[in-house]
């Protein structure tokens, strides 16, 4: 396993000096709450995959600014993730089944380059100079395919399901303290 504080360490500082910037943000890498949020909401598109959703119905339900999340839906509006329903019964629909998203590409729709050092998103020229003899950029290399590789093999679909098998343990243990409160009465 990784030990960052020791990596961090191990780093002769001429190199912390001239990618300090990269080696920060590896050690702070997050998905925005961008990312997150399009993740939250396109898993509220796909439980009711045959009928709207409205945008104020996602902000109640998962606790986020109806704004925040207009801003969101517009962008997967724009790449096709899903449509826009005018009228009463409006709101908003995959546009494709569950299965067929790739939770990667909307983190990368959403949050552009998840590559843990700008030499690794491949718009940006290397910073430093070391592009062919850097050490780091091998180990941040190997950080960015695992994220890749658990990213790009998980579909909403298995969001979805991971979602119901945990509200049904949510509902199950609830079930249970209902019922000892209850014997205890």
């Amino acid at each position: 396993s990784l030990n960052l504080p020791i990596l961090f360490i191990a780093i002769p500082p001429k190199i912390v000096y001239n990618e300090g910037k990269n080696i920060e943000r590896f050690l702070s890498m997050k998905i925005s709450t961008k990312g997150r949020y399009a993740l939250r909401m396109m898993l509220e598109f796909a439980m009711s995959p045959d009928h709207t959703t409205k945008i104020n119905q996602v902000a109640k339900h998962q606790g986020i600014s109806e704004k925040y999340l207009e801003q969101i839906v517009s962008i997967l509006v724009k790449a096709n993730y899903v449509k826009s329903v005018r009228g009463a019964q409006g709101g908003y629909l995959l546009t494709r089944p569950a299965s067929e998203y790739i939770v990667g590409d909307i983190l990368r729709l959403t949050e552009g380059s998840l590559a843990p050092a700008s030499c690794l998103d491949g718009k940006t020229p290397p910073e430093c100079g070391r592009d062919q003899t850097c050490s780091t950029k091998k180990l941040f290399q190997r950080v960015q395919d695992a994220v890749n590789s658990v990213i790009d093999h998980t579909t909403l679909q298995d969001l979805l399901e991971d979602e119901m098998s945990c509200n049904a343990k949510y509902r199950q243990q609830h079930s249970k303290n209902d019922k000892k409160a209850a014997a205890h009465e």
